[in-house]
């Protein structure tokens, strides 16, 4: 079977990035990391994969929408049939995600459609749910509200705090990040206007990982 072709977008450490690297899924070939800021840790990971890497410094545009043009020209000289982003901290404007719709997906922590954006960990402490995790889904023009495509769980603990349960989350995320990428690959997994089909069937309440 082909290889699917995918890039990976990040801001940060890259955590997410080196689970899907170490997972080493047949199927899928990481032609490249970007990233918007130059000191990303994650940029590491990628280079001793082997893996090409860019720069696109968001700092350098005058608008969001000349960054998005910069960012969507070096994407796409990858060629990726998906795009991944893997703890990219830029909103992205209406036409970058329309001309990847259907092949971009994120990673939120948090069980959306709770706590969208930013501090779900703090958010989700200060409101008293009993249970927190993360989710992986299509991106559209709204943020945080692409449909989803798989959750997991985690309990929140009485004696919790922010880095606890976002360390307890983000194992889960290594895992249904994958996944969910993987399905991607085998074909099975699509966006239908604003439903996800697994299978060919709308992905009604997120599969749980």
């Amino acid at each position: 079977m082909e290889k699917l072709p995918l890039v990976a977008l990040i801001s940060g450490r890259g955590s997410n990035l080196k689970a899907i690297i170490d997972a080493a899924d047949p199927l899928i070939e990481i032609r490249a990391v970007i990233s918007n800021r130059s000191q990303a840790g994650g940029l590491l990971y990628a280079q001793q994969a082997g893996i090409a890497t860019a720069i696109v410094d968001h700092s350098l545009f005058k608008t969001r929408l000349d960054f998005d043009i910069a960012l969507q020209t070096a994407i796409d000289q990858y060629q990726p049939k998906l795009v991944i982003l893997a703890g990219f901290m830029r909103i992205l404007s209406p036409e970058l995600v329309a001309h990847y719709r259907g092949r971009l997906f994120n990673i939120h922590p948090s069980l959306l459609p709770a706590f969208k954006g930013l501090h779900t960990h703090r958010r989700a402490l200060e409101s008293g749910v009993k249970e927190h995790g993360a989710s992986v889904h299509f991106v559209t023009e709204d943020l945080d509200a692409g449909p989803v495509i798989i959750q997991a769980r985690v309990p929140v603990l009485p004696d919790d705090n922010e880095d606890s349960l976002a360390y307890r989350v983000l194992q889960q995320e290594h895992r249904i990040y994958s996944q969910a990428i993987h399905w991607f690959a085998e074909g099975r997994l699509q966006l239908q206007g604003q439903v996800a089909l697994l299978d060919g069937q709308p992905i009604t309440f997120p599969y749980r990982g």
